[in-house]
This record gives C-alpha cells, sequence and structure tokens, in this order.
C-alpha cells in the first residue's frame, strides 16, 4: 500500500464529514506511518469532543487494511477496556505490556520485557496520565520504561493520545508525554505532532460537552475566573442543591447502576462522607462492609494475581466488587478481611480470594501512611524474627498476606485524578469548599477533568451562583 492509497484508506473509515483538522491529521498520520524515521514519535492532541476517539479508530482500521501491526495501550485498566471498546480491538495496560516479575518470590520488582514485535506501531490512549516521576517498582519513570521498550526493538514506533486540558499526573505541571519538547530534549526522538481544536460531536446536543468547551477555553486562553455554565436546552446537566441530592443519586443508581454512577470530590474526606451516605441510605447497606460493594483499590498490590493473569497486578485505581466475605480479624494492631472479590475492568479474570485491610477506607490520605505502613511492616516482621538470615526474613515478610493485604476504598465517590481515564454514564461533580484564590488553571483542569467522565448525565452539586448565567 502507497501512502496516497493509506490516507484514502484512513479517510474512508471516517464516518462523516471530515474537518480542517481532520484533513490535517490524516495527512500527517499517513507521512508518519510511510516515513523512515525509526526515532519517530506522534503526538495526538484533541480536547473532548474533536474526534479524537474517530481518529484512533479509523487509524487502527486502516492499518489493519495496511497490514501493519498494532498494539493498543492505557495506563490504567479503566481506560485500556474504554480503548478496546472504540477501537474494536483488545487494549492492554502499558504495565502489563511492557514490564515482567524479576527477582526472588515475594518481591516487588519489576523490570522489563524484552520488545519482541517487529515493525509495530505502538498507540498508548489516556497518555496525559503517564508521569516521568521515578517509580519504586521497577526504578525508572513509566515514560522512560514505555520509551525504551518501544524503541529498543526493529523499526517500532509510538503514537501518544491524549488531551492537554486534562489533569497532568500528580505533583507535575504538564503532561510529559504530550510535551513536544520534553520529549524531544529528553529522547533524541524526532517528533510529529498534531492537535484537534474544533468540537465535531454535536455539542448543541450535549449540554456536558458544551460547558466542557467553556471550561477548556478557559484553560486555553490562560484565563483564571469561574466558567459561566450553560444549562438552558439542555436534558444531560443538571445543577443540584444539597437538598435535591439523595432523590438524584438514587435515581442515577436505579436506572444506571452503582457501576456506571460516580460522585467525583476535591478530597479524600469528602468523598468518605460520600460513600458513607450512599452506602446507608441510598443501597441499604448498615454493615461496615457487604457482598455486593464496590471498592477502588488505592495502591498497587502485586501479591494476590498470578504473573499469567490479564491484568498482571492489582493495580491503583482499579474498581472490584465483593462477592463473599469470610473472615474479618483484628491483628497487629489494623483489621482485616478475607473476600472473594471480582475484577470489574477485567471481566474474563476468575474472582479472586485475598485479604481487604479495613483501616484504610475511612482514612483522610490517600492510602496508608507511610507512618502505618511502616508500622504493620515492624509489627509483620516480628513474626519472623526466628528466621537468621536478614535477606531470607525480609523475602518471608514480602510475601506475608497480612502486609500484602489489598489497601481500598469504596468506590461509590472518588477524587478526580481516582476518576481520570474512566467514564461513567451519570457523574456528580461537587463544588467543595472554593474561595475566589482558589480558582487558578489546576481548579480549571481539575473541574475539565471531571465533567469529561460524564457519558450521559452530568450533576453539578452545590455549584455557587456565579457559576451560572
Amino acid at each position: 500500500m502507497t501512502r496516497e492509497e493509506f490516507r484514502q484508506a484512513l479517510i474512508a473509515q471516517f464516518p462523516r464529514e471530515i474537518t480542517g483538522g481532520q484533513q490535517q491529521l490524516i495527512g500527517k498520520l499517513s507521512d508518519f506511518v510511510f516515513s523512515g524515521s525509526r526515532h519517530a514519535l506522534f503526538v495526538l492532541k484533541g480536547y473532548a469532543g474533536t474526534g479524537k476517539t474517530t481518529a484512533i479508530s479509523a487509524l487502527v482500521k486502516a492499518l489493519s487494511a495496511a497490514r501493519i501491526k498494532t498494539v493498543l495501550l492505557a495506563p490504567t485498566g479503566r481506560a485500556a477496556k474504554v480503548l478496546s471498546a472504540y477501537a474494536g480491538r483488545q487494549a492492554l495496560t502499558i504495565h502489563k505490556k511492557i514490564y515482567k516479575r524479576s527477582g526472588r518470590e515475594g518481591a516487588e520488582r519489576f523490570v522489563l520485557q524484552k520488545n519482541q514485535h517487529t515493525h509495530t506501531l505502538f498507540i498508548v490512549d489516556e497518555a496525559s496520565m503517564i508521569s516521568n516521576a521515578h517509580a519504586d517498582f521497577s526504578g525508572s519513570s513509566l515514560l522512560d520504561d514505555l520509551l525504551q521498550y518501544v524503541y529498543s526493538a526493529e523499526n517500532c514506533r509510538l503514537i501518544c493520545v491524549g488531551d492537554t486540558a486534562q489533569l497532568p499526573p500528580v505533583g507535575l505541571a504538564v503532561s510529559p508525554a504530550l510535551d513536544e519538547k520534553y520529549l524531544a530534549r529528553n529522547y533524541s526522538l524526532s517528533i510529529e505532532s498534531a492537535e484537534l481544536t474544533e468540537v465535531v460531536r454535536q455539542s448543541g446536543d450535549s449540554g456536558i460537552l458544551y460547558n466542557a468547551t467553556l471550561v477548556r477555553a478557559l484553560i486555553q486562553k490562560g484565563l483564571e475566573v469561574k466558567p459561566r455554565f450553560e444549562l438552558n436546552g439542555f436534558s444531560d446537566i443538571v445543577r443540584l442543591s444539597g437538598a435535591e441530592l439523595e432523590d438524584a443519586l438514587n435515581d442515577s443508581h436505579s436506572k444506571h447502576g452503582a457501576e456506571e454512577s460516580m460522585v467525583i470530590c476535591r478530597s479524600n474526606k469528602r468523598a468518605n462522607i460520600y460513600n458513607q451516605q450512599i452506602r446507608s441510605r441510598i443501597r441499604w447497606q448498615e454493615s461496615e462492609l457487604s457482598a455486593g460493594d464496590y471498592m477502588m483499590v488505592v495502591k498497587n498490590n502485586y501479591h494476590w494475581l498470578p504473573d499469567e493473569s490479564k491484568a498482571g497486578f492489582i493495580a491503583n485505581g482499579d474498581i472490584v466488587q465483593i462477592a463473599r466475605i469470610g473472615k474479618m480479624q483484628e491483628r497487629y494492631g489494623f483489621r482485616f478481611a478475607d473476600v472473594r472479590i471480582r475484577m470489574i475492568d477485567y471481566p474474563d479474570e476468575p474472582e479472586l480470594e485475598c485479604k481487604l485491610l479495613l483501616d484504610t477506607i475511612m482514612s483522610e490520605t490517600p492510602a496508608l501512611s507511610p507512618e502505618a505502613g511502616k508500622r504493620l511492616y515492624m509489627e509483620v516482621s516480628a513474626d519472623y524474627a526466628h528466621i537468621s538470615g536478614r535477606q531470607t526474613r525480609l523475602d518471608a515478610v514480602k510475601k506475608d498476606p497480612f502486609f500484602n493485604a489489598l489497601q481500598v476504598k469504596f468506590a461509590y465517590a472518588v477524587t478526580c485524578h481516582k476518576a481520570q481515564g474512566g467514564q461513567w454514564e451519570s457523574v456528580f461533580v461537587e463544588q467543595g469548599y472554593l474561595t475566589d484564590a482558589m480558582i487558578n488553571t489546576d481548579f480549571l483542569r481539575w473541574l475539565y477533568t471531571a465533567l469529561t467522565r460524564a457519558t450521559k448525565k452530568l450533576y453539578l452539586v452545590n455549584f455557587s451562583p456565579e457559576f451560572f448565567s
């Protein structure tokens, strides 16, 4: 297939009339696919509603028609599930694809796998979530490892896809995997890029998209002011007071189910309050933990899943459902439960027996605090004091089921970083405590990311009157 034939094949995969921005993108992608450069990387940026999803779907089909091999990746299980759905073929998490467990059994160490692919395009969605911060489990950053993995094999290249208006990784001001200058400077790659800015999804029909676009425009212009939400004429976006909230949550859980309803808060403290209220007043659950509860994992866990599982490990941000509850006990000054869980984002995975650490459920920290983690480690270590060799003793602790108990919170309300990469049919976004001084670009990115998690219905909870025109 020639470059021109590929360009025509790509155009044919677009479902509707092509915009000027998409036309430019098609030309640039065709050049990239057929360029001889082995050290080129393509960055595709696009805001909500600009046809980024359509472009990836079209590209995957056109590459398949051209007999060019592709691998689809995303930073989280939920993002991989979303990508699989719209690309029409399997997507994996980056971690599952590029890492393998290494060293002694029980050690939380991962090394890069050898890239066995040749002449392959790797397409990574939700690349705004990829960090360049040092990761404990591999010894370097996810971005470093991804690039090293891809470009170590013959004629393998990478396309990074994402939305720069979304929240960058925790602790960073920008998303490094979508920053052309950063990539060129740090990785000796020639960077090609395209940005879709024109909204093509029918924003006239979607209040969610219309209002997300308003927020994005403020971010683009560097204006640190409150957006003025427009609700008139839209049925998919609703302003809610606290008094109306319980009825709306009830309706959402009845119509969409708990798995497709989500509350997004600005702190773990607020998320905890929502989770308790939803469990007691919407789901009528009185016990501390119930079969059927949805939980969000808040710390990577490498202990419970076998190496050959599709997930590879249980990741921070994964949602699991409690299928059965066994023994609950207090030990080492902490509380634990033996449970059987289902991994929601990996429906083909069999149910899994594991231990939960109950102390993280109501903590106001994102996961077990470093001090509490150290205390648990010291308490568990005391049980292995009879083992003489230091390394052998350390290995025994690292295999201990209590030390490896899954850290979780309830998953009916979460912070925005935890929601990123996922989408739900019905989303409630709470304004939370907000002063005029707090209206800055970081807040607007938070708001834009929260609004764009909703696919069918968006509720704006307790937003002040100044947010509405």
